[in-house]
């Protein structure tokens, strides 16, 4: 075990210094196998590198919360907007058309009702993933909770034996507690624990100083769009987080509970994959809403 006796805040991370990359688009994937980067391939453009993901997975823990009353009536008119979708596997099966052959990245733990026990989580059978041809498994990870933190580490651990062993990636998304700070040192603990217990993705959260848990995390970084906010300042997020080294976003309520959901996936992918600043894509999505 590493001796706490000395253990000094990071300060040298290379920001602004480009990584030797092993001549593949996705971070951190040079030396994986044929079938992980053939899956990672379908979540990360090529062309780019960058992704956007549409999460819709929130009814697993919130019931029909607003905007997924009805994934068949809010969800699938996105779906061909997005270049992957995250949700559960029971939605998957009886509401998402296989004939959009899109990537599925599939909410692979569970949870409860009870907010307190979000990450008291169990993993899924990975034969089960298999069956449904998904392209990842998403996974929870509470970082700093006494409660939950071993048992999702493990969780991760797991899943990324299975996923090596498959070639299905897993992402390990971090969870944030109500007494957990939301900042660059609790989220590049986070995304830097995912990345180390085999993560082959990590979804966080865009904060102050987001570039250096960017440098310090050795696989691609998507930023949770959290909370709803007005539209214009979800783009300058998604804007910010891209620039700032993150490889795409994985929006759900920002997407599906705006005012005109089509338009602003639209221009959230033209922010990610273009590069339109926030007032260019603003504009892109009134114009795409009238």
């Amino acid at each position: 075990m590493a001796d706490l006796d000395d253990l000094r805040e990071g300060a040298n991370f290379g920001l602004g210094v480009t990584s030797k990359e092993q001549g593949f688009h996705v971070r951190g994937a040079g030396n994986l196998s044929w079938g992980m980067k053939d899956r990672l391939s379908r979540i990360f453009s090529p062309q780019t590198g960058r992704t956007v993901m549409l999460a819709f997975d929130h009814g697993f823990i919130m019931g029909p919360t607003s905007g997924v009353e009805r994934v068949d009536l809010n969800i699938l008119p996105l779906a061909s907007y997005a270049d992957c979708l995250m949700c559960t596997r029971g939605i998957l099966q009886t509401t998402i058309p296989p004939t959009f052959n899109k990537p599925i990245c599939l909410r692979s733990d569970a949870g409860t009702t009870i907010l307190t026990q979000l990450n008291d989580n169990v993993l899924m059978d990975i034969d089960d993933a298999i069956r449904m041809n998904v392209s990842a498994m998403a996974l929870m990870l509470s970082i700093g909770d006494p409660q939950f933190e071993a048992k999702t580490v493990a969780n991760l651990f797991k899943a990324a034996d299975l996923g090596s062993r498959y070639g299905i990636p897993i992402m390990g998304v971090t969870a944030v507690g109500k007494d957990m700070a939301r900042d660059a040192r609790y989220f590049g603990l986070a995304a830097r624990v995912c990345a180390e217990n085999g993560a082959n993705i990590v979804k966080t959260y865009y904060c102050d100083g987001f570039d250096k848990v960017v440098a310090a995390c050795p696989v691609p970084i998507v930023i949770a769009g959290g909370k709803k906010l007005p539209e214009k300042e979800a783009l300058e997020l998604a804007y910010n987080a891209v620039n700032e080294g993150a490889a795409g976003v994985d929006m759900g309520r920002n997407v599906f509970q705006s005012e005109s959901p089509v338009a602003m996936i639209q221009a959230v992918h033209a922010v990610v994959h273009d590069g339109l600043n926030p007032d260019a894509a603003y504009q892109l999505f009134r114009d795409l809403a009238e």
